[in-house]
């Protein structure tokens, strides 16, 4: 998926779940992590080389889930509800990490189990209309859930 579909989906989930903009936020931040952590395709001496380095370990999900479990592990006892709430903002990061290698998924593969064996579908090819349409039907079902079970 491109960047901007990455924001909105996410963006757009995480609020519909939390309602609360600053984690949505961190959460959007963290959306773009993998492909950060790439390196720009425009930089690279050779696009190919850095094609087939793309949706590797970046997008492992399991250094995402090891911080989210520390942090976690680290905040027992807090009230991450209340006042110790900004503990939550490094899980939101890792949570926007997490949904980016999901959104991914859906139009090509990334690894689940090991950074070398990828799985996913390819429903639509980066940046397609096809990929904005779904990203429009997600924003339209998050909107759809929240009018139906919303506070």
């Amino acid at each position: 998926m491109k960047w901007v579909t990455h924001e909105v989906v996410t963006g757009v989930l995480v609020y519909t779940a939390t309602e609360d903009l600053t984690l949505t936020a961190c959460a959007m931040a963290g959306a773009v992590i993998p492909d950060r952590l790439d390196g720009d395709p425009r930089k690279a001496r050779d696009y190919w080389l850095w094609r087939s380095g793309h949706r590797g370990w970046s997008h492992w999900p399991a250094p995402y889930l090891f911080v989210i479990a520390v942090v976690l592990s680290a905040g027992q006892g807090m009230d991450l509800g209340g006042d110790d709430r900004w503990f939550m903002l490094p899980v939101a990061v890792m949570v926007g990490a997490l949904l980016h290698i999901l959104e991914d998924a859906v139009c090509g593969k990334v690894p689940l189990v090991f950074p070398g064996e990828k799985i996913g579908i390819k429903l639509f090819p980066v940046g397609s209309f096809r990929e904005y349409f779904f990203g429009l039907a997600v924003v339209l079902a998050a909107y759809g859930i929240k009018l139906l079970y919303g506070s």
